[in-house]
């Protein structure tokens, strides 16, 4: 019976070494689902970016299923009515945690030019949103800078612990749970500013 070799001289270069979280963050932001909300002509950039010429692949985010339950970033493209936003809003639940919002266009963002009684005045009086591209429409461009934005901000995530608490409760009694960064992006947000003298 031939013996079987107990140690591998190549060991150093079959081991990484990193954290729990940046490995979720790095496989997270590298495979980005999203969910196409085209309501309107912002879509049609939207669209582009998937072609060759933009190459959305590039960010492992070509993928555009149009099933919620498949996707975790839901790019609203366009102006959303009254009519259309309980749509978007259920589409919005339906897709499972952890999952991101980006508002593409200044229709998605605040309204844009339609100051009327039809048009929500910026997706985010419905659902978070993450990451806001101006532009009326933004090009494919804007729309890939969105996504690096996106990118940047889930890898600066504490994944571990805000998908499970109490598992982490358990085994890192120590570790102080941090406010979710939408809370404390609010909280600064609404901070009173100190006027200097």
């Amino acid at each position: 019976m031939p013996q079987v070799a107990a140690y591998d001289s190549k060991i150093e270069g079959n081991i990484i070494f990193t954290q729990l979280d940046a490995a979720m963050n790095w496989m997270r932001k590298n495979s980005l689902w999203p969910m196409p909300m085209g309501l309107a002509c912002c879509a049609i950039e939207l669209m582009a970016t998937a072609a060759s010429r933009f190459d959305i692949a590039r960010f492992g985010s070509e993928v555009m299923r149009f099933s919620p339950r498949q996707c975790d970033v839901m790019i609203v493209a366009g102006t959303v009515t009254y009519k259309m936003a309980l749509a978007v809003k259920r589409i919005w639940e339906q897709m499972p945690e952890p999952k991101w919002c980006i508002a593409m266009g200044a229709c998605a963002s605040s309204g844009g030019m339609y100051r009327s009684y039809a048009v929500l005045q910026g997706i985010d009086q419905l659902i978070p949103v993450d990451v806001y591209i101006s532009g009326c429409p933004p090009r494919p461009e804007a729309l890939l800078e969105g996504l690096m934005r996106l990118q940047k901000k889930i890898a600066g995530e504490q994944s571990f612990l805000a998908q499970k608490p109490q598992l982490t409760a358990e085994l890192a009694p120590e570790i102080q749970k941090q406010p979710p960064v939408r809370a404390y992006i609010r909280s600064v947000a609404t901070a009173p500013v100190s006027k200097a003298k």
